[in-house]
């Protein structure tokens, strides 16, 4: 049985990002080499955010996600994402980061896949959310960034 990743939209707009080469680079590599070896899921958010962008760049995001089966936005997610604001994990203006991270645990899924270092591939944030999940009964995802997931020869 394949791992599961869930792909937060820094990693999805990585793949288009020409003014990041390293992080499009890596990302493409793995996209193309590597993710096939796990579940890919996206949702509902990820896409909202992507219909945000400007032309052609949405168009480009929007075709990356097709091929991935969307996770709900359960009200556990809501009331999951809710719990790390009120114990200060993350702040309210990041609400959108919160309800990833609460997709991926609601959802059990392994590997939540981010460029995004400020606020959820952050140690002191990981380390503060193993906690909150599991004081809660909910699963922790493993966070972190492609370079993390691609092979070395």
């Amino acid at each position: 049985m394949k791992l599961s990743i869930y792909l937060e939209t820094s990693v999805v707009g990585a793949y288009l990002d020409n003014g990041e080469p390293f992080r499009r680079d890596l990302t493409i590599r793995w996209w193309e080499h590597e993710m096939s070896e796990y579940t890919a899921y996206s949702s509902i958010l990820v896409q909202r955010e992507i219909e945000r962008v400007a032309e052609p760049y949405r168009s480009g995001c929007l075709n990356l996600i097709k091929p991935f089966e969307q996770l709900d936005l359960a009200e556990e997610v809501a009331m999951l994402a809710e719990g790390y604001i009120d114990r200060g994990i993350f702040h309210r203006k990041f609400m959108a980061d919160a309800i990833h991270v609460a997709i991926a645990s609601f959802h059990k899924i392994d590997y939540l896949v981010t460029w995004n270092f400020g606020h959820i591939a952050n140690v002191r944030k990981q380390a503060r959310l193993r906690m909150f999940n599991t004081a809660a009964g909910f699963f922790s995802p493993v966070i972190v960034t492609p370079e993390f997931l691609v092979h070395t020869i």
